[in-house]
Order: structure tokens, then sequence, then C-alpha cells
């Protein structure tokens, strides 16, 4: 049944989206991608000329002019497809936004175009060796070079790395200020010299998106790359967007979930076992019952911060409760699944064993479940 904050407009651009996925990524092309660790840039082409990338863009700019709802029902179609290792949402609902919401004018009409036609595929360099969760300890820098910036620093686990043209860079332009002295500087891959990718790294799971570590050796970029033009926005524009960048995590997790259980149920309806089919056995229907139930929860809470996020009044807190809580029951969910298949869960040719590595990570990037407490439990004296 569609959420109650689909109308009718987007239960059809489900459907759409649903069919235009089948064409875009079938399973074949998803193990071609798997195998070469990346998404290559005709899908990413034939993703633009279906209208799928910029769809919270303004028109203004070539984009679809819809709102985080469209992201969502993407976000969990590229989940029922088993192609949710693409990097489609950091692309549409985490970059562009930045961009559009804290960019210049100027910005906006270089950049926006070009990211809803997929010339330029994005990404943002947060994460380093010595730094996560804790944006504030994070060592590159953007020193003043000439007519602009010196960016100087290493940056690891950064999705679409491999391929991203246009890269938002979380840097200290003021090493002194502690976190007023954090900015995001947007880099032109193209134009950068100094700018270094380094491996794409060997993960356990989802194997088709680029996971990359980046290099910035003196890359000179031009003071009109500092994203909004002022210096020392930088925390306060990543604070603003991390409740919908971990609600997008939740909403993954859903429809691993959704997927999980789907294959686990037409498995269980066919394959026999002493006579009789697996679903007719209690312990299965006990199993099923109880992952169908957690399922429902969490769809409901997600579906509540859906409309919380879209009224404008979804917080910090309530978003970690939802990534935490929905990751978590993902990867119980998932592994009580696949102890239905017995062995054939363990063959990679079965959704279920992909599914089972893919899902682990999801307790770990946008802060790991325990980071996700801790923000949780600084409300509990409020």
């Amino acid at each position: 049944m569609p959420s109650r904050w689909m109308d009718d407009e987007l239960v059809m651009f489900d459907d759409s989206v649903a069919r235009a996925l089948a064409d875009i990524a079938p399973s074949d092309r998803q193990q071609s991608w798997r195998e070469a660790g990346v998404v290559d840039r005709a899908a990413w082409e034939e993703a633009a000329a279906a209208g799928l990338l910029g769809l919270s863009v303004s028109p203004d700019f070539g984009g679809a002019g819809g709102d985080f709802r469209h992201e969502a029902v993407l976000i969990r179609h590229l989940g029922l497809a088993g192609a949710e290792g693409w990097g489609v949402p950091l692309h549409n609902a985490i970059c562009a936004p930045y961009i559009e919401k804290y960019g210049t004018a100027d910005q906006r009409d270089r950049w926006l175009p070009k990211i809803v036609s997929g010339e330029l595929i994005t990404a943002i360099a947060m994460t380093e060796p010595g730094a996560g969760s804790d944006l504030q300890g994070i060592r590159s820098t953007a020193r003043p070079s000439g007519n602009g910036y010196a960016v100087n620093g290493q940056k690891t686990f950064i999705t679409n790395g491999q391929i991203a043209d246009l890269l938002i860079v979380v840097v200290k332009t003021d090493p002194a200020a502690g976190s007023k002295g954090v900015s995001l500087i947007v880099v032109e891959t193209a134009q950068a010299d100094g700018f270094r990718r380094g491996r794409n790294l060997d993960k356990i799971g989802l194997e088709m998106r680029d996971t990359s570590e980046l290099f910035f050796d003196d890359v000179q970029v031009p003071a009109d790359h500092l994203l909004g033009g002022v210096e020392g926005q930088g925390l306060y524009q990543l604070l603003k967007e991390l409740p919908k960048e971990r609600l997008i995590i939740a909403i993954e997790s859903l429809a691993m979930i959704e997927a999980a259980l789907d294959e686990t149920l037409t498995y269980v309806r066919e394959r026999q076992a002493f006579g009789k089919r697996l679903l007719d056995f209690q312990n299965t229907q006990f199993v099923l019952a109880e992952c169908k139930t957690e399922a429902t929860i969490a769809r409901s809470f997600v579906d509540d911060c859906m409309e919380r996020l879209l009224a404008g009044t979804l917080d910090a807190a309530t978003a970690s409760m939802a990534k935490y809580w929905v990751s978590e029951r993902a990867q119980k969910i998932v592994d009580a699944c696949q102890q239905l298949f017995g062995g054939y869960g363990y063959m990679n040719e079965y959704p279920i064993a992909r599914m089972y590595k893919d899902v682990r990570v999801k307790r770990i990037y946008g802060g790991t479940t325990e980071v996700m407490k801790l923000l949780i439990a600084r409300t509990l004296e409020s």
C-alpha cells in the first residue's frame, strides 16, 4: 500500500520509476557493475534521460521540480531492484541540495544544470582516515593562495569517488577557529592539478559502489568555489542536512527489509521439505510474523519522519533514532530471512546472500549506531 505521504501523482511516479529501473538496471547489468566495482557512466546518462537525476532540483536549473518524496520513491526502488549500491541518492538528495540551498546564484547556474543532465557526477568528501563523525576533527585545509585557495588533505570512504566530476570537500579555512573555521569547497576534478584518486576500496558488500580514497596536494581552487561565498559556514551547512541524510539511510534500510521479505516469501512458498512447503512449518510462520511486524513498525516510523522532514520539523535526535533503529532491524531481518534459505542463502546467486553483505554497512555509515545513541542520549536531560 502507498505510504500516507504519497498522493496520486506520487503513486504514478512510483510506477514509472520501477519501470525505468527495470530497463536501466536489469540483474545482469548490475552484476557487471559489481564485477567492475563501479556503475558505468552510460547508466548515469540513461538515468538522466529517464528524468531520474535532479528530481528535487528546481526547473529553473533543468530539474524535475519535485521534493524529497520523489527522492524517497527512487531510493526505495533502487533497493527493491537490488541496485541500492548505485550512488544516485547521494548525487540527487545530498550533493545537489547543498548547492541549491547554500550556493551562490552563480554556483547554482554553473553546476546544477550539469548535475541534472549527468554531465557532472557528484560526491561529498567528509570522512578522513583520522576523522569520521567528529567533523571538527578533520585536518584537510583550504588556505588562501593567489585568487583562491590551495586545498590539502586526504579523504576516504568517498561514495562516487572514482567517477565524480564535482566534489564538495569539507575543509578548514581557519584551523584556529574550531567549528567556525569549517567550510565547504567545491572542486571540479577535471581542472584540479594536484588532485588524485586513490584505491577503489575493496568492501565486503555494495560492490557496485565505487568507494574511494581521495588526495589533495596543493589543489588550486578559485575563490568563487567556496560554497555560499562565506567562510566558516561549513559545519552549519552540514548539520542542517544531516537529519535528511540519516533518514535516507533509514529509507534504504526499509527498502532492504521489504526486498528481503519479498524474496523469502517467494522461496518458502515454493521450497518443499519433509513433504510440505517451508511456509507451512510453524517456525517459518513465527519467524516471518516477527519480521513483518518489525517491518510494519519501521515503515510507520519512517513515514512519520518523512512527514516531519516535509514539514521542516525533523530534528537530529529523531533522525538518529530512525537511522539507528531501522538499520539494526534491517540486519536482524535479513539474517532471519537468509536462515530460511538454508544452504542456498549462502550462495551469491541468490539475492538474499547479496543483501546479507550489503546490509551490514547501514549500521556504520552516516554515523554508527553507537554515535546515533550518543546523539539521542544528549536529549535525555532536556
